[in-house]
C-alpha cells in the first residue's frame, strides 16, 4: 500500500487534533488505492481546516471556520473581536470591560460561559488565563493573531474528544507552524464618532448641568507590529516559524460618548430619559438613611437639606481599557525519519492593561462624630448638635452618634487597577509510524501565568473612621486626628469633608495601594496511538475501509494561587466592595479516551458511504470524583451532493479551582432597587416579613444609592460535576461544480447539576414570593436598618450545582461562488446564522424556568436574539484587488419585565479594500460599522457598562483601519 501520502495527512490530522481520514482495505488494486489514497488526503486536508468552510460541510458534526483571510478583512487586532463576532459566540471578558476587568479576553460558546468553552492552540490546551476571579478560562490574549491560519468552532459536547471544559464546544486556533520566509505587517487603527444624537441622550445630560461629549472626533488608536519569520531544513524534512508581536492600544473613557457621558435612566411613562448617579457625591453628605430622619450635604460650610443631587460617575470610566502586549514565540519540527518526528511549540506573551472607574471615598461608613470637632462651622456644629438636633435625639448631646457619611474622593483622582499578566507555553513531543498500520502522537504541555495587580487611588475605611474623629491639640490650639492624640495612630491627619479645601496631606494618609500577586499553572501529558484496523480485516462487508481506532492516555494538573496583600484581605479597601481573600488550589485528573471511525458502508446505491464515529473519555479526579463522557456521530453521504448527519454526545464538566476552593466573602452585586425598601416598598409586609423585615422597618428602610448590594460569594468543594447531553442534526447541500454549498444543523445542548449560583436577586424573589427557608435563610437584614447594603447586610450567593442550562436552535451556514466574465475575477458570498428556539436556565431544581431567547434584563443579563447573522460579499480580480463588505445583523430583544426597554433589530455593515501592489506587498483599508449606528441606550443594565454592552453591541463609533503587509522569501 502507498503510505507516504498518507502518512502526512494523518499526522497533519493529529496535529489539528482530528482522525476523520479513510483508511484502506489491503484486497483493493492498486490503481483503485491509489485513487481512494488521492481522495483520502483530499479530505485530511479539508478536516484539517486548510480549504475555508469545507470541514464543515464534509464532517459529522457541524464546524464553523473563521480563516486568517477573514482577520484580514476584519482588521481587528484582538482575537476575541473577531470570534465574538460569529453568531454562536457571546461576550465573555472582553477589552471595554472595565469594573470587574481581569485584563484577559475569553469566549462563551452559545451563550453558556467561558468555563463551558474550551479554547485550544493547534489542538492543545491553553493555561488558565488569570487566577483572578472571573478569569480563570484561557485568555485570548496569548493568542498572536498574525500567527493564525484559521479557527476551528465545534459547538456542543465534545468532551469526549478533548475532556472537560467543552461541555459548550471547542474553539481551536490553527497556527502557521510551517511558513517559509520573512513576512512584515503593520496596522493603524482608531475609532471615529460622531456626536449627534437626537434621542434626547444628550438633552438629559445638559439639563442635569454636564458637560456634553465633544461633537466629534477620533480616539482608541491602536498599533500593531508582527513579525514572522520561517525556515525550511534538510530538504523540507524540518521547519522553524518564529514570531514576534507589539500591540498598543490606547484609552477611551465615557465622556467622549455622549450616550455615555452620565448613568441614564428613563420616565416609563413618558420614555424621556435623565441623568441619574451616585448618592455618594463630592460635597459629602451625612444621614441616617430613615424616612422622617436627617439628610444633609455640605454646602461651602454649611449644612443643607439633601435635595437630591448625585454624582456622575461616568465620565471618567474606560470605554475601552489601554492595553500593551508583546508576544514572542516559534513552532519547530524536524522528521527524522517516517517512524520519528519531533516537533515543539515555545510561547511567550507580555500583556498589561489597566482597567479605570470612579474615584473612591467615603461609601457611607457608620462614625461617630464629636460636637466639639473643631472642624466644624457654626452653622454645623448649630445643626448637628443644637436643640434638636440629630446628636441630642441620639442620646447624647456631645455625640452625634451612628451618622453615615458619603464623600466622592473627586480630588484624588478615579480609581486604577494595573493588571500585568506574563505566560509562558511549552510544548514538546514526538510522533510518527510504529508500523504501516499504527502511528503515535506523545507530547507534553506546560504553561504558567504570572499576575501583578496594583490598586491605586483607593481609600481605607481604617483611616477614614481615623481621619473624620477629630479634636482639638490641648496644646497647639489645631485639630488633630484623636487617634494621632492617643498615640493609637500618630500619622493620622484629620479629613476636613465639612470646608472648602482637603490637604494633600489629608489625601496621602487616606490612599491605600492595594497589592496581588499570584499564578496558575498546567502541565499535560497526553499519548495516543491510531490505528487502521482494517489491515487485519476489521471492517464491514459493505466497505472497502477498515475500522479506524484510536487509543490514548492523559495526565493533567493545574494550580491557581492568588496572593492579595494583607489590605486586600482585610476588605479595608473602602471603594473594594468587601474583602478579597487569597486562593490556593490546585486539580488533577488521570484520563484514557477512545475513538473509533466505522466505514460502514462505500459506494452502494443508496450512499456514496456512511460512516460511524464513536468516542469514549473516562476520567478520574484528585477530588474522588469520575466522570464517563461518549459519543456517537452518523455521517451519510447520500451521493456527491448530499449529506445527512447527526450526532449524540453526553459531556461532563468537573468544577474547576475557583469554583471549588475560593474562599467565601462579602462582595457587591447589582440591583435596580430593593422590593423591601423605600417609603412605599415595591413588595408588601407580608412578603417582606418572609425576609427577615420587622414591621418598624418596612416603609423606611434605604434603598442603596449605587443599586448595588451585598452578598456572600465564594466556592463549595462538594460541587459535583455538571453534564450535558447535545443533539445535533442536519443536512448538507454540495454542488457538483463546486461552486456552493449551504448545511442547515438543528442543535440542542442541555446541561443538568449546572455549576453556578442563584442570583442574589432570584434568592430574594423566590423568599418573598414563596417565604421557603431554602431562600429566606440566606437572607440576612440588618437588625437596625433592614437594608441588604449597608455594613454586613448581605444573601448569601455561593456555588451550588443549580437547576438546568439548555440551548436548542438551527445553524445555517451557506458559501456561493460566482465567476465573472471577461477576465472580471469571482465574486464569493457567505452566510452564517443561528436562530435559538431555547435559550432557558433554571435556577433552582423544580422551580420556573427563565425563557431567554430574544429576550435580555434580570437573569437573563446582556441581550440573547432568537437570530443572528454574519453575511459577507467579497469580489477578487485578477490583478491583485478584492473588495468585501460584511452585514452583522443581531435580531431584536425584549426586556423580560416587559417594560419599554425593548431592542431592536441591530445591524453593522463593514467594508474593506485590499490591494496586492506588489509581489509579496498588500496594503488594506477598512471600516467597520461603517453608517456609525449608535449602540442601544440599556438603562438599568445589570452588568453593562456606559449604558450599553460594549462588548456586544458596535459601542464606539467607526472602526477605521489601514495596514500594509510585505511577505519575501
Amino acid at each position: 500500500m502507498n503510505n507516504i501520502k498518507f502518512r502526512k495527512s494523518l499526522i497533519a490530522a493529529a496535529v489539528a487534533g482530528t482522525i476523520s481520514f479513510p483508511v484502506l482495505a489491503q484486497d483493493q488494486d492498486q490503481e483503485s488505492t491509489d485513487a481512494a489514497v488521492e481522495e483520502s488526503v483530499e479530505r485530511i486536508q479539508v478536516t484539517g481546516s486548510r480549504i475555508p468552510q469545507s470541514a464543515n460541510v464534509v464532517s459529522s458534526s457541524p464546524i464553523s471556520q473563521v480563516t486568517s483571510e477573514e482577520f484580514e478583512f476584519s482588521g481587528n487586532v484582538r482575537a476575541e473581536d473577531l470570534v465574538n463576532d460569529l453568531p454562536q459566540v457571546f461576550p465573555g471578558q472582553t477589552s471595554t470591560d472595565s469594573n470587574g476587568a481581569t485584563g484577559t479576553a475569553t469566549v462563551s460558546l452559545r451563550g453558556l460561559g467561558p468555563q463551558r468553552t474550551l479554547v485550544l492552540m493547534n489542538g492543545r490546551r491553553l493555561v488558565m488565563g488569570s487566577p483572578l476571579v472571573g478569569g480563570i478560562s484561557p485568555d485570548l490574549n496569548q493568542i498572536p493573531s498574525a500567527l493564525v491560519e484559521n479557527v476551528e468552532l465545534l459547538t456542543g459536547g465534545a468532551s469526549a474528544t478533548y475532556g472537560s471544559d467543552a461541555v459548550a464546544g471547542v474553539v481551536n486556533f490553527i497556527m502557521k507552524d510551517d511558513f517559509e520566509g520573512v513576512k512584515l505587517d503593520y496596522q493603524h487603527s482608531f475609532y471615529q464618532y460622531d456626536n449627534d444624537n437626537d434621542n434626547g441622550v444628550a438633552q438629559a445630560a445638559e439639563e442635569a448641568g454636564f458637560p456634553l461629549a465633544p461633537g466629534s472626533g477620533r480616539d482608541g488608536h491602536m498599533n500593531d507590529f508582527s513579525i514572522i519569520i520561517g525556515s525550511n531544513a534538510d530538504n523540507g524534512k524540518g521547519n522553524i516559524t518564529a514570531y514576534a508581536t507589539v500591540r498598543d492600544i490606547k484609552p477611551i473613557t465615557q465622556d467622549n460618548r455622549d450616550y455615555s457621558i452620565c448613568a441614564y435612566d428613563r420616565d416609563p411613562d413618558t420614555g424621556e430619559y435623565f441623568c441619574g448617579g451616585s448618592g455618594t457625591i463630592p460635597d459629602g453628605r451625612l444621614t441616617d438613611f430613615t424616612a422622617g430622619g436627617y439628610d444633609y450635604y455640605i454646602d461651602e460650610g454649611t449644612l443643607q437639606e439633601y435635595d437630591g443631587r448625585l454624582y456622575n460617575f461616568g465620565p471618567v470610566n474606560y470605554y475601552q481599557r489601554p492595553d500593551e502586549r508583546v508576544t514572542l514565540g516559534a513552532f519547530g519540527k524536524y522528521e527524522l525519519n517516517d517512524n520519528i518526528e519531533f516537533f515543539a511549540e515555545l510561547g511567550y506573551v507580555k500583556d498589561r492593561s489597566v482597567s479605570q472607574i470612579a474615584e473612591s471615598g467615603a461609601f457611607f461608613p457608620q462614625v461617630d462624630l464629636n460636637c466639639d470637632n473643631p472642624l466644624f462651622s457654626d452653622q454645623q456644629r448649630d445643626t448637628i448638635c443644637g436643640a434638636g438636633g440629630p446628636a441630642q435625639a441620639s442620646g447624647d448631646p456631645n455625640v452625634w452618634e451612628g451618622v453615615y457619611i458619603g464623600k466622592r474622593n473627586v480630588e484624588g483622582g478615579p480609581r486604577q487597577q494595573d493588571l500585568q499578566h506574563i505566560s509562558h507555553r511549552g510544548v514538546f513531543g514526538i510522533r510518527g509510524f510504529l508500523n504501516d498500520t499504527w502511528s503515535y502522537d506523545l507530547s507534553a504541555n506546560f504553561g504558567n501565568v504570572s499576575l501583578t495587580s496594583v490598586y491605586e487611588n483607593d481609600f481605607s475605611i481604617t483611616n477614614i473612621g481615623r481621619a473624620l474623629d477629630v479634636t482639638t491639640d490641648p496644646d497647639t490650639g489645631e485639630a488633630v486626628c484623636s487617634a494621632a492624640l492617643s498615640g493609637v495612630d500618630p500619622s493620622c491627619v484629620p479629613w476636613d469633608i465639612f470646608g472648602p479645601n482637603i490637604s494633600d496631606e489629608a489625601l496621602s494618609y487616606l490612599t491605600l495601594p492595594l497589592y496581588a500577586t499570584g499564578e496558575t499553572n498546567l502541565r499535560d501529558i497526553t499519548g495516543y496511538v491510531i490505528g487502521n484496523l482494517g489491515d487485519y480485516g476489521v471492517r464491514t462487508p459493505w466497505s472497502y475501509g477498515g475500522v479506524e481506532l484510536l487509543a490514548g492516555v492523559t495526565s493533567r494538573d493545574e494550580k491557581l494561587i492568588f496572593r492579595p496583600d494583607s489590605n486586600f484581605e482585610s476588605g479595608d479597601g473602602a471603594g473594594q466592595g468587601g474583602p478579597t481573600i487569597g486562593t490556593e488550589g490546585s486539580l488533577g485528573v488521570e484520563e484514557f479516551f477512545t475513538e473509533a471511525k466505522i466505514y460502514v458502508v462505500d459506494d452502494a446505491d443508496w450512499a456514496d458511504s456512511f460512516v460511524v464515529d464513536l468516542g469514549y473519555r473516562y476520567s478520574d479526579y484528585t477530588t474522588d470524583k469520575t466522570t464517563d463522557t461518549y459519543k456517537v456521530a452518523v455521517g451519510w453521504d447520500v451521493n456527491q451532493e448530499i449529506k445527512l448527519r447527526g450526532s449524540f454526545q453526553r459531556a461532563a464538566r468537573h468544577a474547576n479551582i475557583r469554583e471549588l476552593f475560593d474562599p467565601q466573602s462579602l462582595g457587591l452585586y447589582d440591583m435596580d432597587s430593593d422590593p423591601c425598601a423605600g417609603t412605599n416598598p415595591e413588595a408588601t409586609l407580608e412578603a417582606c416579613q418572609n425576609s427577615g423585615v420587622t414591621p418598624a422597618q418596612y416603609g423606611s428602610i434605604p434603598q442603596s444609592p449605587a443599586s448595588q448590594y451585598n452578598a456572600i460569594f465564594g466556592g463549595n468543594p462538594d460541587l459535583e460535576p455538571e453534564t450535558s447531553d447535545t443533539i445535533s442534526a442536519g443536512f448538507v447541500y454540495r454542488s457538483l461544480d463546486g461552486n456552493f454549498d449551504i448545511s442547515v444543523d438543528y442543535f440542542d445542548i442541555k446541561v443538568e447539576d449546572a455549576i453556578g449560583t442563584v442570583a442574589s436577586e432570584t434568592t430574594l424573589d423566590l423568599c418573598l414570593e414563596t417565604g421557603d427557608p431554602t431562600f429566606c435563610d440566606l437572607i440576612s437584614r440588618g437588625e437596625s436598618s433592614g437594608s441588604l447594603w449597608l455594613g454586613q447586610d448581605s444573601i448569601v450567593e455561593t456555588n451550588v450545582n443549580i437547576g438546568f442550562e439548555q440551548r436548542s436552535g438551527f445553524d445555517i451556514n451557506s458559501t456561493y461562488t460566482h465567476e465573472l466574465n471577461n477576465d472580471w475575477g469571482r465574486l464569493k458570498f457567505n452566510l452564517v446564522g443561528t436562530y435559538f428556539t431555547k435559550f432557558d436556565t433554571q435556577p433552582v431544581v423544580g422551580l420556573a424556568t427563565t425563557e431567554c431567547a430574544g429576550k435580555w434584563g434580570g437573569t437573563c443579563g446582556s441581550p440573547n436574539p432568537e437570530w443572528q447573522h454574519n453575511l459577507r460579499a467579497t469580489w477578487m480580480n485578477n490583478d491583485g484587488v478584492s473588495v468585501s463588505a460584511n452585514l452583522r445583523s443581531l435580531g431584536a430583544t425584549e426586556h423580560l419585565t416587559g417594560t419599554s426597554r425593548d431592542i431592536s433589530n441591530e445591524s453593522y455593515l463593514d467594508l474593506t479594500g485590499r490591494y496586492m501592489f506588489a509581489e509579496g506587498a498588500t496594503v488594506s483599508i477598512g471600516v467597520n460599522n461603517i453608517l456609525a449606528n449608535d449602540p442601544p441606550y440599556l438603562t438599568g443594565a445589570n452588568g453593562s457598562n456606559g449604558n450599553t454592552y460594549p462588548g456586544y453591541f458596535d459601542a464606539l463609533g467607526r472602526y477605521v483601519f489601514a495596514s500594509i503587509s510585505y511577505e519575501f522569501m
